[in-house]
């Protein structure tokens, strides 16, 4: 009989962490649901994460070629930005100084957190989902919060949306935001933002991306995407796959820009 093969050095140190991160995982599944329940920790928590999310935008240089949000918000206001999920956390630097900015956060108790955040640092913010690639963008109470951003998008104000779907495929646009642009008559902007400092969580299906301090920021601002009013579903579809290829590309060049030599 063939010999079984033997668990390497590494894989057994690898069991032996995974081991060790149970009982924190543990603990944290048992607190989790009485930490979403108080308001109070809620707030606390939310002031502490807006509080370093603004000391890592302060203590990330901005670098050479990056775009000014000023400016893009004067040039093309009111707009749709779009940005993608676990690229986000230091949104913040999309917003314009000068500006109000809505942004949208899924209705899942997940995202209360993150929309408690937002708030601290001057967002206004609606609850809802956008749609998933080949649907109207209209389930799961997309259609209220499509409703109430174009709402802010025709009183003058700009919003702000993650384009792909919460647990769906990273970085494919869902169709809600191309809805948005059609029925508003306002353009989707592609953002990314980036710092030479970070930390990627591998383990999370977006590979979200925990941006440090002390190093190098790149925020980087694509061209607009019109959609027409007259869109039809095809059309949709292939303004949808712009928007995924836009933002990859921004994406993309704003981790060249905070990786390149200093």
């Amino acid at each position: 009989m063939a010999e079984q093969p033997t668990a390497s050095a590494e894989q057994k140190t690898g069991r032996h962490r995974a081991n060790r991160r149970r009982p924190l995982k543990a603990l944290w599944g048992s607190i989790r649901g009485p930490l979403r329940r108080s308001r109070l920790v809620k707030s606390l928590l939310s002031s502490v994460i807006a509080a370093a999310i603004r000391f890592i935008d302060l203590t990330n240089r901005r670098v050479a070629g990056s775009s000014d949000p000023d400016e893009a918000a004067e040039r093309l206001a009111p707009a749709i930005s779009a940005l993608w999920h676990g690229q986000h956390i230091l949104a913040p630097m999309v917003k314009p100084r000068r500006k109000p900015m809505v942004a949208l956060f899924s209705r899942s108790a997940d995202a209360e957190l993150n929309a408690l955040v937002a708030e601290k640092l001057g967002f206004e913010v609606v609850r809802g989902s956008g749609g998933r690639p080949g649907t109207s963008g209209t389930q799961k109470g997309g259609a209220k919060a499509l409703i109430s951003m174009k709402r802010f998008l025709d009183q003058g104000t700009s919003v702000s949306m993650i384009a792909d779907i919460p647990h769906g495929t990273p970085r494919e646009a869902g169709a809600g935001i191309v809805i948005l642009a059609k029925i508003s008559g306002r353009p989707i902007v592609p953002i990314a933002v980036a710092t030479s400092r970070r930390k990627v969580l591998r383990s999370t299906w977006d590979q979200t991306t925990i941006n440090l301090p002390f190093g190098r920021s790149a925020l980087i601002i694509g061209e607009p995407i019109n959609v027409p009013a007259d869109a039809d579903s095809e059309t949709v579809e292939q303004l949808r796959q712009e928007v995924t290829n836009s933002l990859n590309q921004v994406t993309e060049k704003a981790y060249r820009l905070v990786d390149a030599v200093a």
